[in-house]
């Protein structure tokens, strides 16, 4: 088992690779393995039993954190929006992409501690990761500075996204959106395909599920073929299951 002087030493070397990440969230621990935690994957207690933390735990509150925040930016920012309009904003701004794109600016990727295997087998890039790591880091400035310095920070590495979904609060188009982003991984287009249509013809309702390289990405309805197509790809911008295809 590991000795508590050598647990300390791990502590202080953390410390010391951690600074510079530190200046560039522009905030500075006062528990520092707060943020030795945060930037833990979960892997290495796969390679060392005795390590005493991961930071699933942190994720767990970082996103509630990061919920919370972006939720009342949003209420105060758009008074007039219905609870579905703010959500599909929200849905945007704290997406596994959007997520992703903060920890690669901050650079996360080269602080986090984490199995030899996940490490070898690209883990410091995987979009799951980061966005996890991201969360993570809300959750340790939480629990190290309270709500106002969480806040401080989000608001701060949100602002581009912020003023974009002000200026665009919509998705202008949804089907667009999605191919723009399918079509830069890989030259296949969605396909949509209706799967159910009922009522009459004066009401006629539509099921409709998008399929691309094989994987199902979501599902719509509406009441117009071209409605459930558009639901379809809204709910597959917001589930991102493409993200599990490009990491296997």
């Amino acid at each position: 088992m590991e000795t508590k002087e050598n647990m300390d030493r791990t502590a202080l070397a953390a410390e010391h690779l951690m600074n510079p990440l530190e200046e560039r969230i522009r905030y500075k621990f006062r528990n520092s393995l707060l943020l030795a935690e945060a930037l833990t994957h979960s892997s290495i207690s796969l390679e060392r039993k005795d390590y005493p933390f991961d930071n699933q735990r942190l994720e767990f509150l970082g996103d509630a954190v990061l919920q919370l925040v972006i939720t009342e930016e949003l209420f105060a920012r758009f008074p007039d929006f219905t609870e579905g309009q703010l959500t599909k904003i929200r849905t945007r701004l704290v997406s596994r992409t959007a997520l992703k794109e903060h920890a690669h600016a901050l650079r996360l990727g080269e602080h986090l501690m984490m199995g030899k295997g996940e490490e070898s087998s690209g883990g410091r890039e995987r979009a799951s990761t980061l966005s996890d790591a991201f969360e993570s880091l809300i959750g340790g400035i939480y629990m190290d500075g309270g709500l106002t310095a969480a806040k401080q920070f989000i608001l701060r590495v949100a602002a581009k996204d912020l003023e974009t979904v002000t200026a665009e609060p919509e998705e202008i188009n949804p089907k667009g959106k999605l191919q723009e982003i399918l079509q830069a991984l890989a030259p296949s287009s969605p396909v949509y395909e209706i799967l159910e249509e009922s009522g009459p013809e004066h009401l006629k309702h539509f099921r409709c599920h998008v399929v691309w390289e094989g994987l199902t990405l979501g599902a719509g309805a509406g009441n117009s073929k071209k409605e459930a197509e558009v639901s379809a790809a809204i709910t597959a911008l917001t589930g991102e299951l493409w993200l599990q295809k490009t990491a296997s």
